[in-house]
């Protein structure tokens, strides 16, 4: 069985090519469907990457699928699209639960998010054992290091954004756009600085109405978000829709009324909720989660040893992994040898069979069952450990040949 991912992230995409690829739980369902049996697909704000496990090379087709959502873009995607085989995809998605491969190294976000895509892919014994190990990778990584202190999230990280934009926060008033998680996560780190949520605005009024009430802010439709401009410091955008929840024009339209003052403009969404051209306003200053790059930067110095723990463990899962991936190669040779020695013994019995009382029968049934069982157990340890090295397939085929297991089988 292979392992193939290909994938796109931040690190070689920027938001506008990731964005193309963006896709929300109902429709990376779907695509695992399409992709058939074994395959997962894992979309988070800075990722989108297909895992699939299958006897034929896989890359081709999952090259095509991401490309095909790109559209006339799709040339371009296919330059910064990453692409790894079995012990390389394994220890990528290892680190990718662990949240060392996130935008902000140790958020706890991403081991959800692995989870979600997991249960939502079409998984059989490869991809169910795969991801199961990544979760506790995760976890591990979570629990034995301290990787994940502040700020760990996309939304902490905003919300220092925003105090050294602003320098204090005390009294800044904040207009929201989504009730989601990471909407109510930055807007709580925004009010743990100082700031005042002000107004929150969603698509479905009664969750903008109970994250308002929990803010002590106020619920409002989206279409009075215009006039809401006038007298917010801080816009905090964070939904799942597919277009821009916020204009050009209609930014433009609240600055004559704002006499000047600055507008900061926080878009943790992807794909991106608020026009790009909104940055080319005067007053106003646009960040989308790319931006948040140089925040993380700042936080990491006294992380890198944890890190450092982190990636370690990690590296101990994958090899766990890969030693259970190369102990496949044997299994065939195994089961081969474990049928034959049955198979002799139940021909030996049924010969002896008129000679042995009932009684009889099932002591010889049970003394030759545990001398097999002693006599298979060494040689089946010893193959699955040279699995692991570079000639494990020679002792499986050294072990066929002594047994005539392939001329069994003919």
């Amino acid at each position: 069985m292979k392992l193939t991912l290909v994938g796109v992230s931040h690190h070689r995409a920027p938001i506008e090519l990731r964005e193309r690829v963006a896709l929300d739980a109902g429709a990376a369902r779907a695509l695992a469907a399409e992709l058939g049996e074994e395959a997962v697909v894992l979309s988070t704000c800075n990722r989108t990457e297909i895992y699939l496990a299958r006897e034929e090379a896989a890359e081709d087709v999952a090259v095509a699928a991401l490309t095909g959502l790109a559209g006339d873009r799709g040339d371009e995607l296919a330059g910064a699209l990453y692409r790894l085989g079995d012990e390389g995809a394994a220890l990528h998605l290892f680190r990718v639960a662990a949240g060392l491969d996130s935008l902000v190294p140790g958020e706890g976000e991403i081991l959800g998010q692995v989870r979600a895509a997991f249960e939502a892919g079409t998984t059989g014994p490869f991809l169910d054992r795969l991801f199961r190990q990544a979760l506790h990778a995760g976890r591990r990584v979570r629990v034995e290091t301290a990787i994940g202190e502040s700020p760990a999230s996309v939304p902490s990280a905003a919300a220092a954004l925003a105090q050294q934009v602003f320098d204090d926060l005390t009294d800044r008033r904040v207009l929201v756009l989504g009730a989601g998680k990471t909407s109510e996560a930055t807007a709580r780190n925004l009010v743990s600085r100082g700031a005042v949520v002000a107004v929150v605005a969603n698509r479905t009024v009664a969750r903008g109405e109970e994250l308002a009430r929990g803010l002590g802010a106020e619920a409002v439709p989206l279409d009075a978000v215009g006039a809401e401009l006038t007298r917010a410091d801080v816009v905090v955008s964070a939904t799942s829709a597919s277009e821009h929840m916020l204009a050009r024009d209609t930014v433009a339209a609240a600055l004559r009324s704002r006499k000047g003052r600055p507008l900061l403009l926080l878009d943790l969404a992807v794909p991106r909720d608020l026009d790009p051209a909104i940055n080319e306003l005067e007053g106003c200053f646009l960040y989308d989660v790319d931006d948040l790059e140089a925040v993380v930067a700042d936080t990491l110095s006294g992380r890198r040893g944890e890190a450092a723990r982190a990636e370690r463990l990690v590296a101990e899962e994958a090899d766990r992994f890969r030693d259970w991936h190369a102990a496949l190669d044997v299994v065939p040779t195994i089961a081969s040898l474990r049928a034959l020695v049955e198979e002799i013994r139940d021909s030996e019995l049924a010969k002896a069979g008129g000679r042995l009382s009932e009684s009889e029968r099932r002591n010889v049934e049970s003394v030759t069952s545990q001398i097999l069982a002693k006599l298979l157990h060494l040689p089946t340890i010893r193959m699955k450990e040279a699995a692991a090295a570079a000639d494990g397939v020679v002792y499986a085929d050294v072990v066929r040949h002594l047994f005539g297991l392939e001329e069994d089988r003919r």
